[in-house]
């Protein structure tokens, strides 16, 4: 799967909040200061090309909606950066984040009660 760039996951984070969206509606979603509507427009083309969206025709304008869901992506790119950060190993990554964040004895247990309810 490609990667987004971070200016198509900014728009990829509206589309999948919106579900279904025009350009102007993504300008309006996006942080101040907004984008000029070409600069969306050219990207959004760029993300139905790379497969991320497609558009359907409303009268005369296009109406984009994913095709990829942020499930789907989210998934992929957290295999990537497991393989590509921890030697592909879901401990070592966890170690990780478990440090980096500081995390409480609530946040731990219930990390721990997840995953020791997928193993059942």
């Amino acid at each position: 799967m490609k990667k987004l760039t971070e200016k198509e996951d900014q728009i990829m984070q509206v589309i999948w909040k919106l579900e279904q969206a025009f350009i102007r509606d993504i300008v309006a979603e996006l942080p101040n200061p907004k984008p000029h509507y070409n600069t969306v427009a050219t990207l959004v083309k760029i993300l139905v090309k790379k497969g991320f969206l497609k558009s359907e025709k409303l009268g005369n304008t296009d109406q984009y909606s994913p095709k990829i869901s942020m499930k789907t992506y989210r998934s992929e790119d957290i295999k990537e950066i497991k393989k590509k950060y921890f030697g592909n190993s879901m401990p070592k990554m966890m170690a990780h984040f478990a440090k980096q964040e500081k995390l409480s004895d609530r946040e731990i247990e219930d990390l721990i009660r997840i995953i020791k309810s997928k193993k059942e």
